[in-house]
């Protein structure tokens, strides 16, 4: 199959782009890497000619709730429009597991997009996934106070970024069926431990204090609203490798 994937130079996406081609799929890059503007709308529609499915992961690095929603409202519809008008069958989306529950900025951002999707004439498939084991990587510095790296204290269960990728073009091979089981990592981890393990690994030595990250963003990571609902059935669907097994394959 042809198969889009708007944001497939990110974390995921240039994973999704290595599991299409082992498959044996024709995969389609959106990003403004490839000359693809998805916020704009520029080279969509042209790019979107003739592909039988879009798997959209893009992502944006802010906690701003309305340039997060600016973006994914514009992404989104942009994509959308350009896939209903090239006749696209299929939609995957990745959602964020907890989204729905947190007012924090970004997720603000995502639940607007789901809306967009789930009420797009694009028939779709969303799985919500906990965060990926690269999270403690692209966290790490974001705050310090001097030679003091701050990481926030969070309740997580991470998963490999690959992972995430098989079971997205998986979900791309099959049929439109809406908003599946949750997917997650095989076991809870501290989100400070993660962060100060990753820098151990890749070589980096200053200290790193585990702290309480403010607002609705750093509740949601205490109190277990990013971890998978027990309640919903089916279950969330649970990853193979585990946070340590992957921090072994880092190297300084």
């Amino acid at each position: 199959m042809r198969i889009a994937v708007a944001g497939g130079t990110g974390t995921v996406g240039a994973h999704v782009v290595d599991v299409l081609r082992e498959r044996g799929h024709e995969p389609v890059i959106l990003a403004r890497a490839t000359g693809i503007d998805l916020v704009t709308g520029e080279g969509v529609a042209e790019a979107l000619r003739g592909v039988d499915v879009v798997i959209d992961v893009v992502s944006k690095l802010t906690q701003n709730a309305r340039v997060a929603t600016e973006f994914f409202d514009a992404t989104t519809r942009n994509l959308l429009d350009a896939a209903n008008a090239a006749g696209v069958r299929h939609y995957v989306l990745l959602g964020i597991v907890g989204s729905q529950k947190s007012k924090y900025g970004y997720y603000l951002g995502k639940m607007a997009q789901e809306r967009l999707v789930h009420a797009g004439e694009v028939p779709w498939t969303e799985v919500r996934a906990t965060q990926f084991h690269e999270f403690s990587q692209q966290i790490y510095g974001i705050a310090r106070i001097g030679p003091i790296v701050l990481a926030p204290i969070g309740r997580v269960q991470p998963i490999a970024a690959r992972e995430v990728a098989e079971h997205l073009v998986g979900l791309a091979e099959g049929t439109p069926s809406g908003l599946v089981a949750e997917l997650a990592g095989p076991r809870e981890e501290d989100l400070a431990r993660m962060v100060r393990a990753a820098a151990r690994a890749t070589g980096t030595r200053a200290p790193v204090l585990a702290v309480p990250a403010p607002g609705p963003g750093g509740t949601a990571m205490r109190d277990g609203t990013l971890l998978p609902d027990p309640t919903l059935q089916p279950p969330a669907h649970l990853g193979i490798q585990t946070f340590d097994e992957w921090l072994s394959t880092l190297r300084p």
